[in-house]
């Protein structure tokens, strides 16, 4: 826990881990790039959460957002695709702060665990922070903590990235003779 009484994972973003450009690389994105793209919306928003962009920054999103009924499944409490939405996003998105200009990305892998069930009324908080950044595959680690600060789910992904350079065609490989 912080002083604050947050956990440390719901503060600010450091610098994330073992996050190195490949040699030669550009500058990524500046971060407005993404706070403007999630202004516009996305599933994340059809959804209810949002971007918290005091506690977003280069490697480190938070998604936040009340537990409404739509939510709910059959027993009354979140469903497991809520979960898994809003910490592919806040992933997703931490990946996307990283990008140079030309590069896309998608979730190729995402693993979730149910830790603990959330109801009606709770505020859920996913952060998504990027452990390493290559070439062409970022690893991402989330949580996903309720109201009274407990960790309901936690998440891990990989992200493929690609440029418009990936998309220049190549000549055919030719055996040698």
């Amino acid at each position: 826990m912080r002083g604050d009484g947050r956990p440390h994972y719901l503060s600010a973003p450091a610098p994330p881990i073992g996050v190195a450009d490949p040699p030669g690389a550009g500058e990524p994105r500046p971060i407005p790039d993404l706070l403007h793209a999630a202004r516009r919306g996305g599933f994340h928003v059809e959804v209810g959460f949002s971007i918290d962009e005091p506690r977003s920054g280069r490697g480190a999103v938070t998604v936040t957002g009340t537990v409404e009924r739509r939510h709910l499944n059959v027993n009354g409490v979140v469903h497991g695709g809520v979960y898994a939405t809003i910490l592919d996003t806040a992933m997703g998105a931490a990946v996307v702060t990283l990008l140079r200009d030309g590069e896309t990305t998608a979730t190729t892998s995402l693993y979730v665990e149910f830790l603990s069930a959330a109801r009606e009324g709770d505020t859920l908080s996913a952060r998504g922070e990027v452990l390493r950044r290559g070439r062409h595959i970022a690893f991402a680690e989330g949580n996903l903590i309720g109201s009274d600060g407990r960790r309901l789910s936690q998440a891990r992904g990989t992200w493929y990235i690609w440029s418009q350079d990936d998309a220049t065609p190549r000549p055919p490989h030719r055996p040698p003779a």
